[in-house]
């Protein structure tokens, strides 16, 4: 539609970000289950394809060193947002950190999945999308911190006891199935497999979204912005077509591996 108004929603920062997060963690995935499940079928063979086992753990690192510092990135990025005086960082409704009102939309929502009630107003974020973004420190400190230890075992050797690499081992496999279960299951079901939303969300990769799209989704943040004439302000061009089709391939792709590694997991989980 020509006269169709978008409003940004994330800058090129937060989508770049994103990107590298997805790229990362779909690697991290692809390369450690081979290792995780080096005696199923598909093990080998999908280990070859990538080079061999040895060429697998090599690009495993890789890409764990990759996502830490995309972390250490963004939570520096936050940091000095704080730093700036910006205000709704930590907390408000333009916050992701949980707050009260989360649970109450929570319950809501859940009141509306039995129709017993209406649906709830959503403000910028939803209170699954807070969940979903905390999910990542989670996983960064616990998927990320065993890791590390399985990596550098002579360094933490020097003050951890023996049985603790055996405990790491154990709990980076397994809060590794977790999170890539987590993510396709609920993550993409939540962000592209929706009604309204299915096949894919562009907002991520154009980081507009239609005003229509907006004021439905998100009418406590549309009517916040009216009201304070903040919203011309927000106002963008739509995405040029040619990258929105290569974005949409990219995340067909990515969101096609996502379920590939989900299959697998399932298949090897059952077959031991």
């Amino acid at each position: 539609m020509a006269d169709r108004r978008y409003v940004r929603r994330f800058g090129r920062s937060e989508r770049l970000q994103h990107l590298v997060l997805l790229v990362t963690f779909l690697g991290l995935a692809a390369t450690g289950l081979p290792l995780l499940f080096s005696d199923a079928a598909w093990a080998r063979p999908m280990a070859q394809l990538l080079g061999g086992f040895g060429v697998t753990g090599t690009l495993h690192r890789i890409f764990a060193a990759s996502l830490i510092a995309v972390s250490l990135v963004h939570v520096s990025w936050i940091a000095l947002r704080v730093l700036r005086g910006e205000r709704g960082v930590l907390w408000g409704p333009t916050s992701l950190v949980p707050q009260p009102r989360d649970l109450v939309e929570l319950y809501r929502h859940v009141r509306w999945f039995l129709w017993r009630g209406p649906k709830p107003a959503f403000d910028r974020y939803t209170y699954w999308e807070k969940f979903d973004y905390l999910a990542v420190f989670w996983g960064m400190v616990i998927i990320g911190g065993s890791g590390l230890m399985l990596w550098f075992p002579e360094f933490f050797a020097r003050f951890l006891p023996g049985w603790a690499f055996n405990v790491a081992l154990l709990v980076h496999g397994e809060e590794a199935l977790l999170a890539v279960g987590f993510i396709v299951t609920i993550h993409f079901f939540n962000s592209h497999m929706r009604p309204r939303k299915f096949p894919m969300d562009m907002v991520m990769f154009t980081g507009v979204v239609p005003e229509e799209e907006y004021a439905r989704e998100r009418p406590l943040e549309y009517a916040r912005l009216k009201s304070k004439a903040a919203l011309e302000a927000l106002l963008a061009p739509p995405p040029d077509p040619r990258f929105e089709r290569r974005a949409r391939l990219g995340g067909g792709v990515a969101i096609a591996v996502g379920l590939m590694l989900f299959v697998l997991i399932v298949v090897a989980s059952l077959t031991r």
